[in-house]
């Protein structure tokens, strides 16, 4: 019925369905804190690279430094374009460096969503208008997935018993 139980283990990021949004094409949801304490949330590429999920931009945008100020954010990819949805949702700690030049991860993603001609000519375009990358790598520490088959949410697992 319900493996609502699992819910937090990292272990999930192997489920089928979590690698399945990982390697898709859909936006991560990045949330994180302003410096005033609310809540921001921005659509975002991201890579995953086998053991964190990594965002990239500008190094000076204010998003890096609101995240290196305040490292705990949350990530949900889902595809949400059909019926049963499915979503993941990943809570962790961000880690922030600069990198010169476009972070290989950021070019990763590029070629991704745009596919390798359009991803490239992305990147060229990019690396001539900024000398170094802002990367953040969301290192997770709770993991949930939401199918509407066998995970639901909390609320509605309970009422399922």
């Amino acid at each position: 019925m319900t493996t609502a139980s699992r819910q937090g283990d990292l272990a999930l990021l192997n489920d089928p369905i979590a690698q399945q949004l990982l390697h898709s094409n859909n936006p991560a949801r990045l949330a994180y804190l302003w410096h005033d304490g609310t809540p921001r949330v921005v659509p975002i590429w991201f890579h995953w690279d086998g053991k964190a999920i990594v965002v990239a931009g500008p190094p000076d945008a204010p998003k890096i430094e609101a995240i290196r100020t305040q490292p705990q954010v949350a990530l949900t990819i889902d595809d949400a374009s059909s019926w049963p949805y499915r979503v993941l949702s990943i809570r962790g700690t961000a880690e922030v460096d600069i990198v010169d030049g476009v972070a290989p991860e950021y070019d990763a993603a590029a070629r991704r969503y745009f596919g390798e001609e359009q991803g490239s000519n992305w990147v060229q375009m990019i690396d001539q208008i900024m000398a170094q990358t802002g990367r953040v790598r969301v290192h997770p520490t709770w993991v949930g997935i939401l199918d509407f088959e066998t995970r639901f949410p909390e609320a509605v697992a309970r009422r399922m018993s």
